[in-house]
Order: structure tokens, then C-alpha cells, then sequence
């Protein structure tokens, strides 16, 4: 099996400084670090390695998450041949011996998992506590009694799964949505179905592209024995992104991902669904704050109605100022 590792960095020098010599006591056979425009020291650390198995691919804007990763598994295709790759951000890392274990579950995984296409891990806190942002989930538009617990119980214990399904020692289960932290994509699954949406410039385009995988008939195993480290902080109380222009992207990209889950005939009740749960979020903010949660709210809502992609320069601006 070759294995190809794939970063996405922005501006966090010292979060790449920890994950890159991380990867390289893994059993990996190739990194390759997407620098998506960063504007600090970290072009001139990296052309410092001085390591073979590091290939760093250097983007001439900032494209965000999504472009970066289609940028990677790009190169990664077309440059060095994998077998499979795994996806993680920058301040993302796989704890010691989590690729070996990859390694040696994969056959016994591919029994089980007819059309095995992708394999997630369990994704952890430093301080050990499990990263809800990461939390994997099923689609429960795809499953009748998911979509009745979900109405009654909510999204968190609906379709995601359970704390007790993170023990390292419990089975690995068939999920439909993880993020792209800990998340392997098989070759043969790229080349049906393509790489990830890079026009999402951030959030969503993971969903998304899970989303497609299913469809295109590949089985999804979420493996708690696999586990990473996301040393994250952009999600504040109550699920809120911060900083707030990423609320845009939350609610711009959730629009397509409402459209792909739940069909053409249940999305408009799917995004209504979704519009009260973002609304909810947004009673965590106060004042200005609040204000301006929920016009990137609805400024996202209306361009994911009308298709836009790209990063919106407009919001970034009223954020910032």
C-alpha cells in the first residue's frame, strides 16, 4: 500500500511545525503540504526541510480548506501514485502509530466494507476530549429510523455518533459524513467520482464530497483504533464559528449540503430544518455580534439559493471592519 499524507496550511507556522515532523514518524510514504498563500515565515521553513518525501505545492491565493485539498490530492494523483491519501489541516496530526494501525486494519476493513472507498478516524482534543466539530454522522434522509430520532432528539444524538462508539477498542461502523481530519480516500474512489469541490473556498465541501462517495456506491468505515489530534478552536459556545465571517461559508456551502442529502423533493423542508438550527446558534452571540452573525446568516442563506462558490471578498470586509 502507498500512502500519501496531505496538509492544507494558512498562516499557522507553529501548528505545521508540530504536524510535519508528526507525519514523519508515521508510516507514510509521501507528505504533501499545500501552502495556500501564507503570508509568515512558513514558505521559508518549508523550503528549509530539506526532505525527500516532502512536497510542498504553493497556490497563488489563499483558496481556502476546500481549495487546497483539491490542489493536494491533485498533485498527489497525478505526481506520485498513491493507493490512498489522508487529509488533514495543518493544526490536525495523527497520534503515534495511527497510520500503522491504518495499515494493518485496511485488509480486514475491505472484507468487511465491500467497496471500501474511504476510511475515517477518531478525532481527539490535545486535552483527550472528543473534537465535536470532527464527530462523524450518518445521513439520516438516507435512513427512516435516523430521521425520526433526529426530529426528537436533535442533530448532535440523532445521526452522529455516540461517545461510546469512540473506545478504542469498539468495532468500526459504516458512517455517510466525516470531516477531513483522520479521512483516507481509496484511489479507485477519486478516480469515479473526482476529487473534492475547491470552489467552496471552506466548510462543507467534506460533507460534500462524503456525500458524493456514497452515492457513487462506496462504503465508508469510521475505525476508532485509527485515531488523530485536532489542536482546533474555531468553534465557540454553541457551535458558533468564530471568526464570524466563516458563519457565511457555514450557511453558503449548508445550502448545497441540505440540496445533496436530502433529495430534490425533501430540500426545501431540509433547508428550513437547517435555517432554525443556524438561527438558534446565533441567540449565543450578544449585541453587534448577534447583528452580524445573522447577516452573514442570511447573506449566506440567499448566494447558496443561487449557487455562488469562491471566497467572498464583500464579507471579509465587513467582518474586518
Amino acid at each position: 500500500m502507498r500512502l500519501i499524507a496531505i496538509v492544507v496550511t494558512f498562516n499557522r507556522l507553529h501548528q505545521l511545525q508540530i504536524t510535519l515532523p508528526a507525519l514523519r514518524d508515521e508510516a507514510v510514504d509521501a507528505i504533501v503540504v499545500v501552502d495556500n498563500a501564507s503570508t509568515d515565515a512558513t514558505p521559508d521553513w518549508l523550503a528549509s526541510q530539506g526532505d525527500d518525501r516532502v512536497h510542498v505545492v504553493t497556490l497563488p491565493t489563499n483558496t481556502g480548506g476546500a481549495g487546497g485539498f483539491e490542489a493536494g490530492m491533485a498533485y498527489a494523483r497525478d505526481h506520485l501514485s498513491p493507493d490512498w491519501v489522508v487529509l488533514m489541516d495543518d493544526d490536525a496530526r495523527p497520534q503515534p502509530g495511527a497510520l500503522d494501525t491504518f495499515r494493518s486494519e485496511t485488509p480486514t476493513l475491505e472484507a468487511g466494507f465491500p467497496n471500501l472507498g474511504i476510511v475515517v478516524a477518531a478525532v481527539f482534543y490535545p486535552n483527550g476530549t472528543l473534537c465535536e466539530m470532527n464527530r462523524p454522522s450518518r445521513n439520516p434522509f438516507w435512513n427512516l429510523g435516523l430521521f425520526a430520532r433526529t426530529l426528537l432528539r436533535g442533530t448532535r444524538s440523532g445521526f452522529h455518533l455516540t461517545d461510546a462508539q469512540f473506545a478504542p477498542d469498539a468495532p468500526a461502523l459504516p458512517i455517510d459524513v466525516a470531516s477531513f481530519v483522520g479521512y483516507f480516500v481509496k484511489a479507485s474512489a477519486w478516480e469515479r467520482a473526482g476529487l473534492p469541490e475547491g470552489g467552496l473556498f471552506i466548510y462543507g465541501d467534506d460533507v460534500l464530497y462524503s456525500l458524493r462517495l456514497r452515492r457513487a456506491g462506496f462504503a465508508m468505515a469510521f475505525v476508532p483504533k485509527v485515531r488523530f489530534t485536532h489542536d482546533c478552536g474555531t468553534m465557540g459556545d454553541g457551535f458558533v464559528y468564530r471568526p464570524l465571517w466563516k458563519i457565511y461559508y457555514h450557511c453558503r456551502n449548508g445550502v448545497d449540503i441540505a440540496r445533496q442529502a436530502a433529495g430534490p423533493l425533501i430540500f426545501p423542508a431540509a433547508l428550513v430544518y437547517y435555517t432554525l438550527i443556524w438561527w438558534r446558534r446565533g441567540r449565543h452571540c450578544k449585541g453587534t455580534e448577534r447583528r452580524l452573525y445573522y447577516k452573514m446568516m442570511r447573506m449566506g442563506l440567499r448566494d447558496g439559493i443561487l449557487g455562488q462558490r469562491g471566497r467572498c471578498a464583500k464579507v471579509h470586509r465587513m467582518v474586518n471592519t
